[in-house]
């Protein structure tokens, strides 16, 4: 008996961290390019429930903004980006900004790409499709070319993991990322919106949560019957 108390305490903790990733895709609908995660559960033949995280990697709606800043990937892929201390990482969170040494940076300044120097005093700037961006100096200027915003792309996506402020790590799972060449992409005045599903999440919340109240009660009701046989044996 002690043995199916165990398996029910250990499916309702299951429930609980699965749970866990479900309020956080909830919470991150306004997250820009956010790709939620899946908790997907499986039943061991010793009838103990096991988790599985799985990175939803479907394309969220873009939007349109002001901003010539922000950047949208209209298919697969992701942006490289470096942190003040080198280290690479990628995303699909296009919510740039001009640095104040006028590199393009991320929200939580990390560069992008190899470093895309925007002048400050030009006339405007333009981030074509394929990623090259380009600085006009006055209205009537030809263009000059800055830099190339890199795509890349990963064999197996799902072996990338989270590490932190909606940016992926590679791993061996993953592959190495490979540069995706003469594509057109990228979309200048438009961010991916998250691809979290609030109605979904919140259904497959009030569920987690009825079947965690069964769970408990099935463990509190199995112990009871416990105690009470113990109570008849001493008897």
């Amino acid at each position: 008996m002690q043995a199916i108390v165990r398996r029910y305490a250990n499916n309702t903790l299951t429930q609980f961290e699965r749970l866990g990733y479900v309020g956080n895709a909830l919470s991150n609908m306004n997250t820009t390019g956010y790709k939620a995660e899946r908790f997907e559960q499986m039943l061991s033949p010793d009838g103990y429930l096991h988790g599985a995280i799985r990175t939803d990697y479907k394309q969220g709606s873009t939007k349109i903004t002001s901003n010539p800043y922000d950047v949208a990937l209209t298919e697969s892929g992701f942006i490289p980006v470096v942190s003040p201390s080198g280290e690479i990482a990628y995303t699909r969170d296009g919510s740039f900004k001009q640095g104040k040494n006028g590199y393009l940076l991320t929200n939580d300044d990390w560069m992008v790409g190899d470093g895309i120097k925007v002048p400050a005093n030009c006339h405007k700037f333009q981030i074509k499709p394929n990623g090259e961006v380009f600085a006009y100096d006055t209205p009537t200027s030809e263009p000059r070319k800055l830099g190339t915003i890199p795509v890349v792309r990963f064999d197996c996506p799902e072996g990338l993991i989270q590490v932190g402020m909606n940016k992926m790590g590679s791993t061996e799972e993953s592959g190495e990322p490979r540069l995706v060449k003469n594509h057109d992409i990228i979309a200048q005045h438009n961010i991916e919106t998250s691809n979290a599903n609030m109605f979904a999440s919140a259904s497959e919340i009030l569920r987690i949560n009825a079947s965690m109240i069964a769970g408990t009660q099935m463990i509190k009701a199995i112990d009871d019957m416990y105690n009470k046989s113990i109570n008849i044996r001493e008897g």
